[in-house]
């Protein structure tokens, strides 16, 4: 995937002055040898830090080295003042575990007890107000630790990459679409820059275009992806052009920022101006890295790109858009599948066409129903149509309330290997309670109804991204089982 940081580990041992500075050398070896028989790369810094001075000395090693997320590693009880400092004055972001006890006979001369250094540890990053990734366990041996190091790696990357984000949208959002508008304070707090244009600049930029060299490259790698399904091949000139369009807005506008992604408008002058519907571009764009979301959802586009960092692979935003037909529930999902789901557990999530081809069972390039209603057909050509590939999904969203507050949810679930029998990019999704997550999440805390998705379960690690970014934990909200009651679920519902 494009439009991704390359993330360099780095891990620093501590030690406290009292405690064998040799034990958490040997097991900072320990670690970075499983890491790197199991993972890859890790700089292993060899000045193991006990005091402030070693600590200016261990981050100019990991800086030399070009490091750009850091482990420390407890390998004993740890310095607590030297190793939190080094937290604070590295650049990126850090992350803090300690070693368990590897042996009966061992812990007379050799108890590390940094199972105890590790409270210290995180009192010391809350007095100082100071963010690090803990794992949900973070005591471990070797193997375990190197375990929890990948996982760091995958947030790390995350918090790298919204650092260095910046989102161009071209607006404004449609009239009827406040269900997208929210305040854009929070996503300067995260460190990512915005950069809202007109409608008309993106036109202008679009028709001095025309003509483009490029352009017939283009059309002939559409049609090469589209295959049989290139229904409407008359419009791919037009297609490609808009698509060099979006890559040079791009290059020309992201400045000191080495990620992108855009909030684009499709609706209602577009397909009359332009003389197409944008979706098809806008999933090859997500194809190679760079989602782009629908109707000026700004931060429908930083969930997408949080997806993409987690998940490394692409991702869609569609509409939580309608429910399962009873018929079809009863014929063609009740008792067929290893969950027993519900009715409710069950609705269709559905975009015009935006979602990347390969992420679609089968798929066709053709006119966009909707838009055809009520426009003629030749100007709402370019949607990309099918069922989405069943498998495992994660829907989830980052969201900022009315008075800018940061909120988020994550669910697991499936897309069901269910024929939809309908149109558009559209799936059948299966989350566990999903009809008391719909209606205690979704519908009680105002959520819209653009949805971020993955085609994995990526819940676990995006929880831990949304935490480390910023949203608070009672703020991320998830699919909660049978018997686990909302805070504003009727106890005496049926």
């Amino acid at each position: 995937m494009e439009n991704m940081p390359i993330v360099k580990l780095g891990i620093v041992a501590v030690s406290r002055d009292c405690f064998p500075m040799s034990l958490s050398i040997e097991r900072r070896k320990a670690v970075v040898a499983e890491y790197t028989k199991n993972y890859g790369e890790i700089f292993e810094c060899e000045t193991t830090v006990e005091n402030v001075l070693d600590m200016r000395k261990a981050l100019k090693e990991v800086e030399d080295a070009g490091c750009n997320a850091l482990v420390v590693f407890l390998g004993n009880f740890g310095p607590e003042s030297s190793e939190i400092l080094l937290v604070k004055e590295f650049a990126g972001p850090s992350m803090v575990v300690a070693a368990a006890e590897e042996a009966a006979d061992r812990l007379c001369d050799d108890r590390g007890d940094a199972y105890c250094g590790m409270l210290n540890a995180s009192y010391n990053l809350k007095l100082r107000s100071l963010k690090a990734y803990i794992p949900e366990y973070p005591v471990g041996d070797a193997t375990e630790i190197s375990d929890m190091i990948n996982d760091f790696k995958t947030i790390a990357r995350a918090v790298i990459a919204l650092r260095d984000l910046k989102i161009i949208s071209f607006g404004p959002r449609p009239q009827d679409f406040l269900a997208c508008n929210a305040p854009i304070y929070q996503l300067y707090q995260m460190g990512i820059e915005i950069q809202e244009n007109s409608e008309l600049d993106l036109f202008e930029a679009f028709n001095k275009h025309a003509g483009d060299e490029r352009i017939p490259a283009v059309v002939e790698d559409m049609a090469k992806e589209l295959g049989d399904g290139n229904k409407k091949p008359e419009v791919l000139s037009k297609l490609a052009q808009y698509e060099l369009t979006l890559l040079d807005w791009i290059e020309a506008n992201k400045g000191s920022r080495s990620h992108v992604v855009i909030a684009g408008k499709c609706w209602p002058a577009f397909q009359t101006q332009f003389g197409f519907v944008p979706c098809y571009v806008n999933s090859r764009l997500a194809a190679r890295g760079i989602p782009v979301s629908c109707e000026v959802d700004i931060y429908g586009a930083l969930s997408e790109y949080i997806g993409q960092l987690v998940s490394d692979d692409a991702v869609t935003l569609l509409d939580i858009n309608n429910s399962v037909p009873r018929d079809m529930y009863e014929s063609e999902i009740k008792g067929k599948f290893d969950y027993d789901y519900d009715i409710k557990d069950t609705f269709m999530g559905f975009h015009c066409g935006n979602t990347c081809s390969t992420k679609l069972a089968f798929h066709e390039m053709k006119n966009q129903k909707i838009m055809a209603r009520t426009l003629p057909e030749e100007v709402t050509n370019g949607t990309l149509e099918g069922d989405l590939i069943p498998g495992h999904a994660t829907v989830y969203r980052l969201q900022s309330t009315s008075d800018a507050k940061l909120r988020a949810y994550v669910a697991e679930g499936e897309i069901l290997p269910v024929r939809t029998r309908s149109f558009g990019g559209i799936g059948i999704f299966a989350i566990p309670e999903m009809g008391r997550f719909y209606r205690h999440v979704l519908v009680e805390k105002n959520y819209p109804h653009h949805a971020a998705i993955t085609f994995h379960h990526n819940g676990r690690l995006l929880y831990e991204v949304f935490k480390f970014i910023g949203v608070e934990v009672n703020e991320i909200d998830y699919n909660r089982p049978k018997g686990d009651r909302y805070p504003t679920e009727n106890p005496f519902a049926k």
